[in-house]
């Protein structure tokens, strides 16, 4: 609409005064809200081509539009300043035109087009996702379609963290306290049932570590000397090892949270087109950090342990081997990121992670670029808001979350219910109605989530 009435005013002054003006010269501004009009045209640069006052200069260039450009229904002069009114027509036919193009306003994507790989989601097989997940996974998918719309082609990207101590955690519980119980047994969904026994662990472990302060340890020796984070840890490294027993049962209660996960997705309306796991991804990891320590690009501590000094870059020295020779978030990052780029002919990776990790990736983009992988200092981080309750964070393990689940059904019930009682329902089937309020429900809640700035907390 603006570009038209932009090339309505280059031609206005060609014909009034026969001369030719750039774009910049014709830039149209909201006009101010005391003001009746929808753009103001500053008409000043003109005068010396018009050779009359302001307010006539702009009252010829008024009439002039309003007799040559549909758009214009009507303007208004206020000293130099041209306040135009967009006809309500205008709007009718810019609509009419956007809904008869599905396509309308994209670019094309060719072969040349760039590749550009899009991560988020990123669950933790120990819980169901929840309202964070739901902000995380909205701005990934919505960022992937804005992409493709400028035309790149786009891929869009899962690392699902299967492993690791927060899933030796929920199986500890399970193998304790479970009794056998499956989604089928319980009528949970997968990713349900295995959150249920992460938030039991938290529990049992907080209760020992009482016990053990009530008899002199300080807090922080309580939280490394309670037996079952002890046992959780022994069995990481058993499942490091690849210990037949807890890998099977790793596998069996992983699947039972991905049928989970995948019915969330499936209700959200987003999806992926390639899924990693840390599970096959943190050896690749680890050999690439094995490899900078030959290279003399990280050092060993006395335990064991390999870490990376990063002082040199104004940061601090970061872990990326424990000493028991099990791998961090950092070791896993590097090595899903050597996959990925042998996997596709990426021009550029982006990351849709929430705030809390802005200094993880700074410390990643530095990493891959001292590993030698060429993109490691053009890996670009979405940065985003969390999501926050009003009684501050939610936390997985204290059960303090809100469930992705319950949230979206909610939505659909409460559109439905509402509907209902207006009326909008006469006459339609039971199948009609759900649908609808389906749609309605959880149109509200994606407009909800991203209206908000992605850089704003949102609560």
């Amino acid at each position: 609409m603006e570009k038209k009435i932009q090339e309505a005013v280059i031609a206005a002054i060609k014909e009034l005064y026969g001369q030719e003006i750039p774009e910049k010269l014709a830039t149209l501004q909201k006009t101010r809200a005391e003001f009746e009009g929808n753009l103001t045209l500053v008409v000043f640069p003109f005068l010396k081509m018009s050779k009359k006052a302001p307010e006539a200069t702009a009252e010829e260039i008024g009439q002039y539009l309003k007799e040559h450009c549909s758009a214009i229904s009507g303007y208004n002069v206020v000293k130099g300043f041209l306040n135009l009114s967009i006809g309500g027509n205008a709007w009718i036919n810019v609509l009419n035109e956007i809904d008869a193009n599905p396509h309308y306003g994209e670019k094309p994507v060719t072969d040349k087009s760039p590749l550009v790989m899009i991560e988020y989601s990123s669950p933790n097989t120990n819980k169901p996702l929840h309202l964070g997940h739901v902000r995380n996974n909205l701005l990934g998918w919505s960022l992937a379609q804005i992409m493709t719309a400028n035309g790149n082609k786009v891929v869009k990207t899962n690392i699902v963290n299967d492993r690791g101590i927060h899933i030796c955690k929920s199986m500890l519980a399970w193998l304790k306290w479970g009794n056998g119980e499956t989604p089928e047994s319980s009528g949970k969904k997968g990713d349900h049932l295995i959150g249920d026994y992460y938030v039991a662990f938290d529990k049992h472990y907080r209760e020992e570590v009482k016990e053990l302060m009530a008899k002199g340890m300080s807090e922080e020796e309580a939280k490394n000397e309670a037996p079952l984070i002890k046992e959780a840890h022994e069995m990481l490294v058993k499942w490091e090892q690849n210990d037949p027993e807890v890998r099977g049962l790793w596998r069996k209660m992983n699947e039972w949270v991905y049928a989970g996960f995948d019915e969330t997705y499936k209700a959200l309306g987003v999806g992926f087109d390639k899924i990693y796991y840390e599970s096959d991804t943190y050896l690749e990891g680890k050999e690439k950090v094995e490899e900078g320590l030959k290279k003399g690009l990280f050092y060993r501590r006395e335990d064991g342990s390999v870490w990376a000094d990063l002082t040199g870059e104004g940061l601090d020295e970061k872990l990326l081997l424990r000493s028991d020779g099990t791998s961090v978030y950092m070791t896993q990052d590097i090595g899903t990121a050597k996959l990925r780029f042998q996997d596709y002919p990426i021009d550029q990776m982006i990351y849709v992670v929430g705030n809390e990790q802005n200094y993880h990736f700074q410390v990643l983009s530095i990493l891959l670029d001292k590993l030698g992988f060429k993109w490691g200092k053009d890996l670009v981080h979405f940065s985003y808001g969390m999501v926050e309750l009003p009684n501050g964070k939610m936390k997985s393990r204290e059960g303090t979350v809100v469930d992705a689940d319950d949230l979206m059904q909610l939505m659909v019930d409460d559109a439905l219910k509402t509907s209902q009682e207006l009326g909008k329902f006469n006459d339609m089937s039971d199948d009609e109605r759900k649908e609808i309020a389906r749609i309605v429900g959880m149109g509200a809640l994606k407009y909800f989530i991203l209206k908000v700035d992605a850089r704003k907390k949102s609560q």
